[in-house]
């Protein structure tokens, strides 16, 4: 279920940025989890995800793994 799965030994190579990159694809994945299945409403999700990015220092173009 969980594509941004990284072992212990590729996680302790990561840069602070990078780890900071998976935690937050681990995040938005989870907000995905909860609409698909209904817990959260899509206006939900949407102002989450919007404050997870800004928070994050995100950007849309840059949700992929590492």
């Amino acid at each position: 279920m969980n594509s941004h799965t990284i072992m212990d030994d590729e996680w302790k190579d990561l840069t602070h940025e990078q780890k900071n990159h998976v935690l937050f694809l681990r995040e938005k994945e989870m907000l995905d989890v909860l609409l698909e299945h209904g817990a959260i409403t899509q206006a939900q999700h949407d102002k989450s995800l919007h404050d997870l990015i800004e928070k994050m220092g995100e950007t849309v173009e840059s949700q992929t793994l590492v």
